[in-house]
């Protein structure tokens, strides 16, 4: 206690209450004021709430403080009462009930049930804790006396008001009886105590002409252990009857006057209790007693008690006795009192009569506005209900006639529904709302959430946020499944716990407090598990601010508002409820305070040219698109747009996303136009282009608009939208959705209210921010479905308007003109003329700083502009608030992740903020920013969820600031550090996923230029930032490892720290790092392949350090670096076993990385002394390696390597051979410019196919370094004396040792010929003798086939029927072919023109076979993996030459397509203009076939049909018909190319 306040409140004088509201932390400013209005103790006693709130001008949240300690103050035994049982330390059952409720404390304001401080800290309800525990329970008011027909309900442990005595005789006084042990005795005995207890109390209220009621199941003693006086407890009735028919003793105790006595007490009342912890049913039995004057006037009442003599087992009459209420207490009137009493009858009777006249003359109930209470509760105190808001609604039935007033929850933003109606799916307000909006069936166990699953995912498996979830959370009667509605109790014990789950995941995962209003719309009778609703709501809402309840009936209302009551007091309950108010009527003045206006008509263009009618019901199930219709924001009421036009424009043009509301505006003239800039003319003109008709037009066609990040790309990509909705059926693509829905989506806009699906407008669909795999993905899965709808060729059903970040706009414009269009910060001399008269025009309505972005734009962003701007914005800022540090925080992320943000719950968390009154949220929240962050942050709203969240107006804004803000003593790996330690961040529930993958991106993600980045980055670019620019690669390491535990232990965050580890040759730790990843992952070849790594970049550290030290190198000195390759090659191997089991993702990365150190390994080898002398090093080495021979040099050294050094030649051939066969079956001849997999691998080969050639010829030469280098340099004819595998390795050398190096040689043609002719020599002269291997065979005649693309002339190559004899070598069993032995077939037994019929026929049952082998192969080498993904690659056509001279190789055509740019020659062939080209005709030769459903078949063969796969499937004619078309040939065999539908 303070100094000075040790005596009684009451006599304190100002200067001590002063003393006092100080000591509890309330501000000067407050205290100053209560002196000033001289505050004493006595005032200070009286004091109220509202007093503070109205004549202090107090907040709530320091008047409910004061009021809080004060009642501590007086009552600090009352408070808290605190029990522990000696002993033993157990409680009694009724106090652990009490300790699983946590009963929140009386209170009018919520602010004294939540936990103050960070919202998150959540204490299970549900838990009893062993340590004592102190239990406030809360008061409850008795039943409405002696009224008729009341439903009330009473609630287990609540406490209502001591007894007491007569007041104002009207006023009942009242008693309780436990009545716990009397309630379990047989009826005689039951009977007769409960008949006492009421006959007793009935004569003593009789007696004194006061009103009473007698309460039995409410604790009436304090001697109780872990009871309080007036608490309910409840007894169990077995039969009312008993209890009814005990008032038969009235007759036997009163000598005379029974019938008044009959008059007076009425019959008893059974008031149910309700436990939230048990399913026995318990009630208060109440009787009143109403001692009317018109009965009792004149009479004194003397009664018998009945007795029930155990001795004698009967029950036996005390004496006749005149009882009176005293006080609390009936006592008997003693005799020398009774003369007196008889003496005093006509006073008490001229009272009683006095205060029932009274009774009945207060005026008429005042009428409330409960239109106006209604507006302020649903609004929230605005004009308008918000937009955004989220509402839940809990209904438990209407009547039919109020299911045609309901058109005010149509227009609502429905979140969910828990309805208690089983019938509402057939004759509810279900079976309406399904009539005009879609909804999903739940039930409440269908919001039963693994522990595996996000809440991002388990809300897009129930399509929460899309479309309503209807929970039927009491059965339902039109459902197959298990699902039946149960009674009360039934309910109780089998889906409380469900709805408490469900409620709780609700509120306290999925949306955040503020963003939601929960409904109670009563129009039946109130039952108890919509009482245990509210009850779950309240509790987990933390109050009841955003808590509403409607009813029709007051007397449904009465039992709802006798429950919540208990919870937050009467004024509060009646604060928030609206009742009396007939649901027409709610209907009506709901509607006129709702942004839209109600049930409005929304319209699409047609084919005919007219407009159809878009159902809300059927745009809702269309749920991945926003469509945007003809008469798009027409529904806005007009009092909506008056009062927030100038908030929509201010905040488009202070930096937020363009709205269709501001198109809307500018349209009918409310604000001034919104500028076009010139790419808006530019993607129209494309998208001009693309509608004109046209034969060869593709059926899906796409629009690229590439932007600086913050230019305008967007608000270009929306206004080509905006100005063709009349036109075309525009949509928006939602973020998140697969592009299978999406495409199932766009074909169902397509084909709406349309007859026939050969004549529908195009679609324009808009795909913001998305990578080019979705946008192939979403092509195909459109391709496909126009494909099954047989829609004829030539018709333009999509467009694909992709609006992307790039760094470099222009390049991408450049690459492809007719396809991209490029959005940048510079303006040309029109739009600057533009931007400087809207900047004028702006600069005349609003402030410069809150058009800021406009501002900026129109300087077209400069450095200097941007950096003056933010010098004088930071000008005063208070570099150590807490503001600053949210903008610091965000500023970082806005720099190095884009379209990074935090959720507004998170930044609030971090201020620490506590908001008691939801309506004031953002007001509180805009309140506690500072001036500096109210101009750089950008309040965003998700689309979807409606969760606020904010960023910094630009990221190059982001960036100065960042810049700036830190200085030069700050650092931004320090920041960094500071964002990981940020406990509240990390912890905070809402937006929790968003704001983990923003902070994982900051260290992870690698920049893409793919993904619109600036350039390819190895780390993100904050490590790279920290490692370059602050030149502290240490605490880079310090920063991954602090990531790597906040993100427990993940085992991406281990790799990185691998890679930065070995990137600054810190081996050892590198080794560490990458097991640990290892261990968590044993099964991901990305992360097999960063540990072989590690060991690769050791092993050319050592060989490094072993030249830079120049030691001789022996087998001592080098057996270490050897072990670290041979470790490395086993990582790679093991990398890529993990690679081919994997189904779903295409990773050769170990297989190139092996050849690499293979190489280098090889190289040390041929270095060693003993190796590199020059008379027989060489010759050696190869006895060493291939071999059982080992020099006595390396033999004890090298001990541990003899084995793996001895595989050598073999598993790198092997790996030479995967890769090889690899490139053979799928395209690789893709620009620089593809997008990369998510996780890519560490080197990435960019020239395969050169890369391959290099290697191959490299392999070879460590093998045949003597006698190839003599071969080449010398012209030298080959000795005799070589082996095989020394053939072999100078066939490698030259080039020709797997079938894509020798191809290769058709793009790369220095030397070619010679060096075939060169390979070819080396081969057997007769080769049909020579014992061939497969691959020899296969190698053999691709370097034929090679020359003879080469040198048609030259004649050197052998003529196809040798070749075609050499093919029968290969095995008989076609399934022990090698693949490109099987090619081979279908290749070199394709008919000629001149073969006879059975010539042909047999050739082709060869060509089948082959062909069905190969598609065995190719499925298994695909995997799981879309076509799209790994195109097969063609490497021959058949052309219109004779013998080898038919086959033309894919490389022909480039010196025809040259002139083109990548992108541009792949558009060619994509929409098959480049077939067209006259050279590219006259090299081809066209074969005729048919279709026949949607298949391709060649015409010739006779016995069996020979199916042959589309290049482009769409290319395939729907009906079918009798087609020609080019045939090229891949490893799945012959495919179709440009197939044409013969005249």
């Amino acid at each position: 206690m303070a100094d000075g306040l040790e005596q009684s409140p009451e006599s304190w004088n100002e200067s001590q209450v002063s003393t006092w509201l100080r000591s509890i932390g309330v501000k000067d400013l407050y205290i100053e004021k209560l002196y000033e209005e001289e505050v004493n103790g006595q005032i200070l006693l009286a004091l109220n709430e509202d007093f503070l709130k109205k004549k202090i001008c107090m907040k709530s949240g320091p008047a409910h403080l004061i009021i809080q300690k004060r009642e501590e103050l007086l009552y600090p035994q009352q408070k808290t009462q605190v029990k522990t049982k000696h002993g033993d330390g157990k409680k009694t059952e009724l106090e652990q009930k009490n300790v699983k409720q946590k009963i929140p404390m009386k209170s009018e304001d919520p602010a004294a049930q939540s936990p103050v401080g960070n919202q998150d800290v959540l204490v299970d309800r549900h838990t009893a804790q062993e340590q004592p525990v102190a239990i406030t329970k809360e008061d409850c008011k008795p039943r409405p006396f002696d009224q008729e027909g009341t439903d009330f309900i009473y609630v287990k442990h609540r406490v209502l008001q001591p007894e007491s005595g007569a007041f104002d005789l009207i006023a009942p006084c009242h008693e309780f009886k436990s009545f716990a042990v009397a309630a379990e005795l047989n009826q005689t005995r039951l009977q007769a105590k409960f008949a006492k207890e009421v006959l007793k109390f009935a004569t003593g209220c009789m007696n004194i002409r006061s009103n009473g009621t007698i309460h039995f199941g409410v604790m009436d003693s304090k001697d109780d252990a872990g009871y309080v006086h007036g608490e309910i407890i409840g007894v169990p009735v077995k039969e009312k009857d008993i209890y009814v028919d005990a008032l038969d003793y009235i007759e036997r105790s009163f000598s005379s006057d029974k019938e008044h006595v009959r008059q007076c007490v009425r019959p008893p009342r059974f008031i149910e209790v309700m436990d939230r912890d048990s399913t026995e049913k318990r009630y208060v039995v109440e009787v009143d007693i109403v001692p009317s004057i018109s009965v009792v006037k004149n009479k004194v009442y003397a009664v018998r008690l009945p007795n029930f003599k155990e001795s004698n087992n009967k029950v036996e009459f005390e004496k006749e006795t005149v009882l009176r209420r005293v006080g609390s207490k009936t006592e008997p009137v003693s005799d020398k009192d009774l003369g007196d009493f008889y003496h005093r009858v006509k006073d008490r009777d001229a009272q009683r009569e006095e205060a029932e006249k009274n009774q009945f003359l207060c005026g008429p109930e005042l009428c409330q506005d409960l239109g106006r209470k209604l507006t302020m509760l649903m609004t929230s105190g605005k004009k308008f209900i918000e937009k955004e808001k989220w509402f839940i609604l809990v209904t438990n039935g209407l009547k039919p006639d109020d299911l045609y007033n309901i058109d005010w929850l149509i227009n609502m933003n429905m979140f969910c529904v828990f309805d208690f109606d089983p019938d509402s799916k057939i004759s509810g307000l279900c079976s309406r709302y399904l009539q005009h909006r879609a909804a999903n069936m739940h039930s409440l166990q269908s919001y039963r959430i693994s522990s595996d699953m996000s809440i991002k995912e388990f809300a897009s498996q129930l399509h929460l946020f899309e479309q309503t979830s209807w929970i039927f959370c009491n059965g339902r009667s039109d459902f197959k499944g298990s699902e039946i509605p149960s009674d009360e109790m039934t309910w109780i014990k089998t889906k409380m716990t469900f709805l408490r789950e469900c409620v709780s995941l609700i509120c306290k995962q999925i949306l955040p407090k503020g963003t939601f209003q929960v409904i109670f719309l009563l129009t039946s009778p109130v039952e108890k598990p919509l009482l245990h609703t509210f009850n779950e709501f309240f509790t987990d809402m933390e109050g009841h601010e955003d808590i509403i309840c409607l009813c029709e009936s007051q007397k449904n209302f009465q039992k709802w508002q006798s429950f919540a009551e208990g919870s937050c007091g009467k004024d509060t309950v009646n604060n928030f409820s609206v009742v009396g108010m007939k649901i027409s009527h709610m209907n009506a003045t709901l509607q006129q305070i709702q942004p839209v206006k109600a049930c409005t008509r929304k319209h699409l263009p047609v084919f005919v040219k007219g407009t159809c009618l878009l159902e809300t019901l059927e745009e809702e199930q269309m749920y991945s698109l926003e469509i945007v219709t003809v008469d798009h924001c027409d529904e806005t009421s007009e009092d909506f747009i008056d009062e927030e036009k100038a908030n929509i424009e201010g905040q488009f043009y202070h930096g937020g996303r363009v709205t269709w509301l501001n198109f809307w505006l500018a349209e009918h003239l409310y604000v001034g136009e919104v500028i076009e800039r010139d790419a808006y003319q530019e993607a129209s003109n494309l998208l001009n282009e693309a509608l004109k008709c046209n034969v060869d037009q593709t059926p899906v066609n796409c629009i690229n608009i590439y932007h600086h990040p913050g230019s305008g790309g967007s608000t270009v990509a929306r206004q080509v939208l905006w100005n063709n909705r009349k036109d075309l059926r525009c949509a928006v693509v939602k973020a998140s959705y697969s592009a299978t829905v999406v495409a199932q989506h766009a074909v169902e806009l397509r084909e709406y209210e349309e007859k026939d699906p050969q004549r529908c407008l195009p679609v324009l669909l808009l795909i913001e921010d998305s990578d080019k795999e979705y946008l192939d993905d979403l092509r195909n899965e459109l391709e496909v479905a126009i494909n099954v709808k047989r829609i004829q060729n030539g018709t333009l059903c999509f467009i694909l308007l992709s609006c992307r970040r790039s760094h470099d706009p222009e390049r991408r414009c450049k690459e492809s003109p007719l396809q991209n269009v490029a959005v940048t910060h510079k303006l040309s001399p029109q739009e600057k003329r533009k931007f400087a008269g809207k900047r004028r025009m702006l600069e005349e309505k609003y402030e410069p700083e809150f058009i800021l972005t406009f501002v900026l734009m129109s300087e077209e962003f400069t450095v200097d502009y941007v950096q003056q701007f933010v010098t004088h914005l930071l000008q005063d800022i208070n570099r150590n608030s807490v503001v600053t540090r949210l903008i610091h925080y965000v500023a970082l992320l806005n720099s190095y992740v884009p379209n990074s943000f935090i959720s507004q719950s998170h930044c609030e968390a971090l201020l620490a903020l506590t908001i008691h009154m939801e309506r004031f949220r953002q007001h509180e929240f805009e309140r506690s920013l500072s001036d500096q962050a109210k101009l750089v942050f950008l309040h965003l709203r998700d689309d979807k969820t409606h969760i606020d969240s904010i960023r910094i107006i630009h990221p190059l804004v982001a960036k100065e600031i960042l810049h700036q803000l830190l200085g030069h003593k700050q650092t931004q790996s320090s920041l960094a550090m500071s964002l990981l330690h940020e406990n509240v961040l990390f912890e905070h529930r809402f937006g929790r996923d968003e704001y983990l993958s923003f902070l994982r991106a900051l260290f992870i993600r690698r920049s893409r230029i793919s993904k619109g980045d600036e350039y390819d980055s190895f780390f993100s670019p904050l490590i790279e930032h920290v490692c370059e620019n602050e030149k502290s690669p240490n605490k880079a390491i310090e920063l991954l490892k602090e990531a790597f535990q906040c993100f427990h232990k993940d085992p991406f965050f281990a790799q990185q720290l691998a890679r930065l580890h070995y990137t600054y040759e810190k081996f050892e730790e590198a080794k560490h790092w990458a097991e640990t990843a290892a261990k968590q992952l044993p099964n991901n070849s990305y992360i097999l392949d960063t540990k072989g790594q590690v060991y690769r970049k050791w092993f050319q550290a050592k060989c490094k350090a072993l030249d830079n030290d120049n030691v001789s190198k022996t087998a001592q000195s080098t057996a270490d670096a050897v072990e670290t390759a041979l470790k490395a090659l086993e990582c790679f191997q093991e990398c890529e076993r993990a690679a081919n089991a994997d189904m779903e993702n295409v990773n050769s990365s170990g297989f190139f990385a092996e050849v690499e150190v293979g190489c280098s390994l090889l190289k040390l080898i041929s270095s060693l002394q003993v190796f590199a002398n020059k008379a027989n090093g060489h010759s050696e080495c190869m006895k060493y390696l291939l071999t059982d021979y080992i020099p006595e040099e390396v033999e004890v050294a090298w001990e541990p390597f003899h084995g793996r050094l001895k595989k050598l030649h073999k598993t790198m051939q092997d790996a030479l051979e995967w890769i090889s066969e690899d490139l053979s079956y799928f395209q690789t001849d893709i620009g620089a410019y593809e997008e990369e997999t998510p996780e890519s691998p560490e080197e990435k080969i960019s020239h395969p196919l050169a890369w391959l050639a290099k290697k191959s010829s490299e392999y070879g030469k460590y093998f045949s370094e003597a006698y190839s280098n003599a071969i080449l340099q010398h012209r030298e004819t080959i000795p005799a004396n070589l082996t095989p595998f020394q053939k072999r390795m100078i066939i490698y050398h030259f080039g020709g040792g797997n079938m894509t190096s020798i191809l290769s040689k058709l793009t790369d043609q220095r030397d070619a010929v010679s060096l075939l002719e060169g390979i070819l020599s080396l081969y057997p002269s007769n080769p049909l003798r020579a014992k061939f291997g497969q691959r020899d065979i296969v190698n053999y005649i691709v370097a034929h086939i090679t020359l003879n693309c080469l040198s048609p002339q030259t004649q050197k190559a052998a003529p196809l029927k040798d070749l075609q004899t050499l093919c029968r070598q290969f095995p008989t069993d076609k399934r022990k072919c090698l693949p490109s032995a099987l090619f081979l077939l279908t290749l070199l037994f394709w008919p000629e023109d001149h073969d006879t019929d059975p010539e042909k026929e047999t050739k082709y049952e060869n060509v089948q076979c082959a062909v069905e082998h190969l598609e065995k192969s190719y499925w298994t080498k695909m995997k799981d993996i879309p076509q799209r993904k790994r195109r097969i690659y063609t490497l021959f056509f058949l052309g219109n030459g004779q013998g080898l001279d038919k086959f033309v190789h894919k490389s022909k055509f480039e010196s025809v397509t040259k002139v083109f740019s990548v992108s541009e020659k792949r558009m060619k062939w994509f929409k098959g203009e480049a077939w067209k080209m006259p050279e590219i005709a006259t090299m081809l030769k066209r074969v005729s076939g048919w279709t026949e459903d949607g298949v391709v078949y060649l015409e010739g063969p006779q016995k069996k049909k020979f199916s042959i796969p589309p290049l482009y499937v769409p290319s395939v004619p729907h009906s079918n018909e009798n087609i020609t078309f080019y045939l090229g040939f891949t490893f799945r065999g012959p495919v179709a190319c440009n197939i044409i539908v013969k005249k």
